[in-house]
């Protein structure tokens, strides 16, 4: 029981954090959330799936219109 409690109040302060960041943040964006811009995820250089940007591209990541 004081192992669930422990997890309930990790898992509560976790959500708090992200809630407080994305009140923080303006317009609510996480900065470089592009997966395309760090090398060790986009080995092969590949343009990302969400925006289209390739790595050489820096900016903000925004879906493709489509």
């Amino acid at each position: 029981m004081k192992l669930l409690l422990i997890t309930l109040v990790l898992l509560g302060l976790a959500f708090a954090g992200i809630a407080i960041k994305i009140w923080a943040k303006k317009d609510g964006k996480f900065a470089g959330t592009c997966a395309s811009q760090n090398p060790f995820l986009n080995k092969e250089g590949e343009a990302c799936g969400m925006c289209g940007k390739m790595p050489e591209e820096m900016g903000d990541c925004a879906p493709k219109a489509s």
